[in-house]
């Protein structure tokens, strides 16, 4: 487990995709520079969609957590 602790949590865990990533970037839109942003999510497209999404729009990928049921991905806004 990290140790990152999140400004924001956005659970789309249930989602379908591409709802998780929809979900992730209107709370980073919305967060302030250097803020983190804490993805759930159960799609396991996520894992695909979201670091690609990252790099593309800029930002970093802190983290990513698989947990049992779900991953959890940690994105700073920059």
């Amino acid at each position: 487990m990290t140790e990152i602790e999140p400004d924001a949590t956005v659970d789309a865990r249930g989602a379908a995709c591409p709802g998780p990533l929809m979900d992730l970037i209107g709370e980073i839109r919305s967060a302030e520079s250097g803020e983190v942003i804490r993805l759930l999510s159960d799609n396991g497209q996520s894992l695909t969609d979201v670091p690609e999404w990252v790099e593309e729009a800029g930002n970093e990928l802190l983290a990513v957590e698989k947990r049992d049921d779900h991953n959890a991905f940690y994105v700073e806004k920059t």
